[in-house]
């Protein structure tokens, strides 16, 4: 079984975890959510020694793809997701950078738009894409069904759930999604996501206030 390699590194005056992973046989992997700080990423990504094979966008908000057009014009690689209902916030990220004073944030379209049942794949993984809206509509989790990781975006957090009072925020929609979407991943299935400490299904479905 190939080895998963993940390292979460906060970006943006947000502290938005955006996650290097690789895989530690090939040294080739992804860029998950390269929300700004994007020297920093490249150094990380340089002290690890990987191969950056693509960048993987869960959702268009500034503090998880302000940095998605300049890493990947360092980098010469693909953008894949989130899905095309964040069309509208991918294209206003110079505006809303400057407005959260997240500097060198740039529009950006990604190469390839994601749905619910695709699959990514980097090096020798492939993850299920689920397409999870309600904190953002065009919102995708990223799913390695075999090593029982995930990366959520901001959809669930240890203890917390991702906000919904954006004039676009569903939170019908955001629980709707966490239950029939992610609690069914199993309990032993562990999770990254957008801020904060990794967890566990099986650790929120039996304390996190939101989902009891």
């Amino acid at each position: 079984m190939p080895s998963l390699k993940a390292a979460i590194l906060p970006v943006t005056p947000l502290q938005q975890n955006c996650t290097l992973m690789y895989d530690e046989e090939t040294m080739v992997g992804a860029v998950f959510d390269p929300g700004g700080d994007v020297p920093r990423i490249l150094e990380v990504v340089g002290e690890l020694g990987f191969k950056v094979e693509k960048i993987l966008l869960t959702h268009g908000h500034i503090d998880h793809a302000g940095g998605a057009a300049e890493l990947k014009e360092e980098l010469g690689v693909l953008i894949e997701g989130p899905h095309e209902a964040d069309k509208f916030l991918l294209d206003s990220l110079e505006q809303t950078g400057a407005e959260y004073g997240i500097s060198g944030s740039r529009n950006v379209t990604p190469d390839r738009w994601l749905d619910e049942g695709d699959t990514v794949s980097f090096g020798p993984f492939t993850f299920d894409v689920k397409h999870c809206p309600g904190h953002a509509p065009g919102h995708v989790v990223f799913i390695q069904e075999e090593l029982r990781i995930a990366q959520v975006g901001d959809v669930l957090f240890q203890g917390s759930i991702g906000r919904t009072d954006f004039p676009y925020g569903d939170h019908a929609a955001l629980i709707d999604a966490i239950k029939t979407k992610l609690l069914p991943l199993g309990d032993d299935m562990a999770f990254i996501c957008g801020h904060g400490q990794p967890s566990t299904i099986g650790e929120e479905r039996q304390t996190n206030p939101f989902i009891q």
